[in-house]
């Protein structure tokens, strides 16, 4: 499956999504991309994900970890693909952990997932919490890979397929300019000051 099949079926679920988005990074961009409408179809998310399976297969990983939320359900569906164990870091007290009796043994290899990686911040936080626990991460995957160059991680990053979604600030977003009204997708709470 190539990279454009792969938008294809997101598209299809509703997961790609265009018009004047606010993103968490505070950004506007054009396009949005919901993973979460994917997730809800099982027999889509599977053959997404069947696509990132084989890419990891290779990587010797005893676990999947996926960041809550986008990756809980990304984590939970390549662990069954590729027979792991799997489990989901969370914040608590704006701190990335491992809770409800989740835990890593030192040496582990950990394979951590996501649904959309853009910005990388929940996949580093997550980095940080296998490293503490004394695991070893051997790679991260997710669905859709939307770094712009300049965004770099410590390991691999594989993904079912990647998108190059401009972003913007708000003072030069020409959405802005043109009236499109602005949208506020996604999951994390965002503080906004007047534009």
């Amino acid at each position: 499956m190539d990279n454009n099949a792969v938008l294809d079926i997101l598209r299809e679920c509703g997961s790609l999504l265009e018009g004047h988005f606010l993103l968490t990074s505070g950004k506007h961009s054009g396009a949005y991309c919901q993973c979460a409408r994917l997730l809800q179809h099982p027999v889509q998310a599977e053959t997404v994900l069947r696509k990132v399976a084989g890419q990891v297969r290779g990587l010797g990983a005893d676990v999947v970890v996926g960041p809550a939320l986008g990756g809980i359900v990304v984590a939970y569906e390549l662990g069954r693909q590729l027979g792991l164990r799997a489990m989901f870091a969370e914040r608590e007290n704006e701190m990335m952990t491992l809770r409800r009796g989740f835990a890593l043994k030192p040496g582990e290899k950990v394979l951590i997932s996501e649904d959309v990686v853009t910005t990388g911040k929940s996949t580093l936080e997550t980095i940080k919490v296998v490293e503490a626990m004394g695991a070893q991460v051997v790679g991260l995957c997710c669905v859709l890979d939307r770094r712009t160059p300049e965004v770099r991680l410590p390991y691999t990053l594989y993904s079912a397929a990647s998108l190059d979604i401009k972003t913007y600030t708000a003072e030069s977003c020409p959405l802005c300019d043109g009236g499109v009204e602005l949208m506020k997708p996604g999951s994390r709470k965002i503080e906004v000051s007047a534009m």
